[in-house]
């Protein structure tokens, strides 16, 4: 098991370090490795949207750039109520395999539990390639 408290901590930490001068919806994401090493993201926004990352993807390619293939679970922390990463973000975690997702609000105690696979079902990966 992990502790669900760090992690989501981690994500609100990280939460502080976005930039969003355009939507000021602040996201932070906390990716939790086997390793035990957590790896964080903050939204970067860019005036050409296409340039904007989320946080979600900014803590997995954080991960990807130090060696980590396999995590156990994601928290996101962002806005008045918990929200799920968007769809790229999922599709991308989704390249590695199904954890666990923890959606909390920026401040609070309410936290959603889920799973990856649950927030994408039928998911595009590796296996759906005809090799």
């Amino acid at each position: 098991m992990y502790n669900e408290k760090e992690l989501i901590a981690s994500a609100r930490e990280a939460r502080e370090n976005a930039y969003c001068p355009y939507s000021g919806f602040a996201v932070g994401a906390a990716l939790l490795a086997v390793s035990g090493r957590i790896y964080r993201g903050a939204n970067c926004e860019n005036v050409s949207y296409g340039g904007t990352i989320c946080a979600e993807r900014a803590a997995l390619a954080t991960a990807l750039t130090a060696g980590e293939r396999r995590f156990i679970a994601l928290a996101v922390a962002a806005g008045d109520t918990p929200v799920a990463p968007c769809g790229i973000c999922r599709q991308m975690l989704a390249e590695f395999g199904d954890i666990a997702v923890l959606r909390a609000a920026a401040h609070g105690d309410e936290i959603i539990r889920t799973t990856l696979s649950a927030l994408l079902p039928e998911a595009f990966t590796a296996y759906s390639l005809d090799k």
